[in-house]
């Protein structure tokens, strides 16, 4: 064996005189301790022999005898080194053969009252026989089978013992551990436990039972002696910690913030920029929107101007003998456009013009704008249904009751002197146009899409009071206009004129909610208006553009009614056409035009329509039928009406945006 060694200074000489032999024996007995007191010199003394007293072994379990026939020293040690070797190549052998367990051995008879001699002869000296013990460290398996018994006696040995168990906190390196262990009791701290994981403020880490073992004979910490307390303990939740050099990855990110933070700031820069643009690009586009307008305004008006001077002579001086409108002022009702009818409100002085909720998203739905005829400014909107006005009436009497007609199949009563609706009438169906009775206003009167009126009593609320079925097909009533009884004039009779795609209807209102329908002598399929002058008692009906006639014709008739028979029929009301004027090739719209006195009174009328093919509005002498002026539009011109304040004449036309107003001088 490779951990075998000799330990010289342990060998002990025992004297046996059995002639000139020596014998190194086991033997423990006093007596042969007391003659072996032999002094070795010379190579022996250089080589550590010396002599023992009780409980040595001897080299080996038989006695080895040396002689003393003129050996020296040398070939004794010569004769113990080849004995050791012997006993080595021999345990070397029966360690073989014990881990094999298949073949048995058998047990080897041991003699305990001899021993195998070893002679050795010396020629100078005494020198003791027996040599120290041999020892051998033998690093054997923990689950090594048992050896079996030898006839000799074990050789004396020293057997390696297996090496501690080497703490993990210091096994590793330095670096690794420190991390990891305790700086107190240098064994790893855990996670849970007495010695879990712990800090003091100063940033040390300790096993909680060390450190407060530490603490409670000093008050500093044990590595920087900064002072510290009980109280200063916490508890850190980690399995492993390890400083790592993060210069250069805090460098970076401090880096990258910088960059994220001047990203930023571009990126709002550049969202402000766009937003300039956008908004320089939204001026542009409004102003150019403007520049287009106004040359297509500049555009009208030169085309007014050669069509004035297209005018005879007679008719020029005819118009500037008696005056003629002058544009006043342009009203923006509505910017995203939706207008539609048109009324004024002497009483209360204002103009009220249908419109869409200029602010849909809170207040869904349609009502009127006012615009105030004293200084011509929009004042206030008040929202009244749910979907488009068609018609707008006031009465002679109730000026500040409004009665408007709309899509969502109801009539209602506005008061514009608190701006809230007071009565809601359901038609169930949709309402085209209304009007009040000039001559008892507590009847009103609702033209709906199936060709029929109701008639409604405003002291009842609950329903209609009557209802007039249409005579022919059932064309929704797009025009309806209440004459009043006039016991003066050739047409005494009151009633009620509705107007339809198909033609129209008198109806004489006899007493009560006794009507007489009167058919009138109109063309059938192109009527689109019926408008009236109670005064003069007469009516205009418009015709648009059809196959015998491309243009558009507003055709002034006078009513008028057959005398009594003598067979006791009742008389026929019917109308008869005074004069004819002639606008544009294009009537796309159910546009409404006004037939009313001329401002410079001579007792003359006129006429007043919007010609859609040239977005203009045309007036024309009912008289002579000569085309007085004509004013330019944006768009096509929706309604018109006429109105007086303070002792001057207005006259306003109506598109879906704008309102403009032009004053007789």
């Amino acid at each position: 064996m490779e951990d075998m060694e000799v330990d010289l200074q342990t060998m002990v000489p025992v004297h046996s005189r059995e002639g000139d032999v020596i014998v190194v024996s086991e033997s423990d007995s006093s007596a042969e301790e007391e003659d072996s007191s032999v002094q070795t010199t010379g190579t022996a003394d250089r080589l550590g022999l010396s002599y023992v007293g009780n409980g040595q072994r001897a080299l080996g379990s038989n006695a080895e005898v040396f002689t003393r026939n003129g050996l020296g020293t040398t070939e004794v040690l010569q004769s113990l080194i080849r004995t050791v070797a012997e006993m080595r190549n021999t345990f070397d052998q029966n360690l073989r053969n014990t881990s094999q367990p298949e073949p048995q051995t058998e047990p080897v008879q041991s003699s305990s009252h001899t021993a195998t001699p070893l002679t050795t002869t010396t020629s100078d000296v005494s020198v003791p026989a027996q040599v120290s013990e041999v020892t051998e460290s033998v690093a054997q398996p923990q689950a090594q089978p048992e050896q079996p018994k030898q006839d000799t006696e074990p050789v004396s040995e020293s057997v390696q013992q297996p090496a501690p168990a080497v703490n993990p906190a210091v096994q590793g390196g330095g670096d690794e551990e420190e991390g990891e262990t305790c700086s107190i009791c240098f064994e790893p701290w855990t996670t849970a436990g007495n010695h879990r994981l712990a800090a003091l403020r100063c940033g040390h880490l300790f096993g909680h039972e060390c450190i407060k073992r530490w603490l409670v004979e000093g008050n500093k910490c044990p590595q920087c002696n900064k002072k510290a307390k009980r109280d200063h303990i916490i508890f850190l939740y980690a399995r492993r910690l390890k400083a790592l050099d993060n210069t250069e990855a805090v460098r970076l990110k401090k880096s990258l913030e910088d960059e994220q933070r001047l990203r930023r700031l571009g990126e709002v820069e550049a969202a402000q920029c766009r937003l300039q643009l956008q908004t320089v690009r939204d001026e542009n586009t409004r102003l150019r929107k403007e520049i287009e307008e106004l040359r297509r305004l500049r555009a009208q008006v030169a085309f007014s101007s050669s069509q004035g001077a297209a005018l005879s002579l007679s008719q020029r001086q005819e118009s500037s003998s008696g005056g003629h409108y002058v544009f006043s002022k342009a009203v923006l009702v509505s910017q995203a456009g939706g207008c539609r009818v048109l009324s004024h409100c002497e009483r209360l002085g204002c103009l009220l013009a249908s419109q869409p909720s200029p602010q849909a998203a809170f207040i869904p739905g349609y009502g009127v704008k006012k615009i105030s005829t004293v200084n011509l400014k929009p004042s206030q909107y008040i929202p009244i249904h749910s979907k488009q006005i068609r018609g707008l009436a006031f009465s002679q009497q109730h000026d500040s009751l409004l009665l408007s007609a709309a899509l969502d199949n109801t009539i209602k009563l506005t008061s514009l002197m608190a701006n809230t609706v007071v009565q809601t009438y359901n038609t169930g169906k949709p309402v085209w146009s209304c009007c009040w009775c000039h001559d008892n206003n507590n009847y009103i009167y609702a033209g709906l899409s199936n060709g029929s009126v109701l008639v409604y009593d405003t002291r009842d609320t609950s329903t209609f009071v009557q209802e007039l079925a249409p005579l022919r097909s059932s064309c929704p009533v797009v025009s309806l206009s209440y004459i009043p009884r006039a016991a003066s004039s050739s047409f005494p009779s009151g009633g009620l004129i509705t107007g339809t795609l198909e033609g129209g209807c008198f109806w004489e209102h006899k007493e009560g909610t006794v009507y007489m329908p009167h058919i009138l002598p109109l063309e059938s399929g192109n009527c689109t208006d019926i408008q009236v002058e109670p005064d003069s008692r007469h009516c205009l009906i418009t015709y648009r553009p059809g196959r015998s006639n491309p243009a558009l014709r507003c055709v002034l008739m006078e009513l008028n009614r057959s005398p009594e028979s003598d067979n006791g029929q009742p008389p026929v009301c019917s109308c008869s056409p005074v004069q004819t004027f002639t606008a544009g090739s294009s009537c796309k719209l159910l546009t409404k035009n006004a037939v009313f006195k001329s401002p410079a009174g001579e007792g003359s009328t006129f006429v007043c329509a919007g010609d859609e093919s040239t977005n203009s509005t045309m007036v024309w002498n009912a008289g002579t039928g000569a085309l007085l002026q004509k004013f330019p539009a944006d768009l096509p011109v929706l309604d018109i009406c006429p109105f007086e304040v303070n002792q001057s004449s207005y006259l306003a036309s109506l598109t879906e945006k704008m309102l403009k107003i032009y004053k007789w001088e």
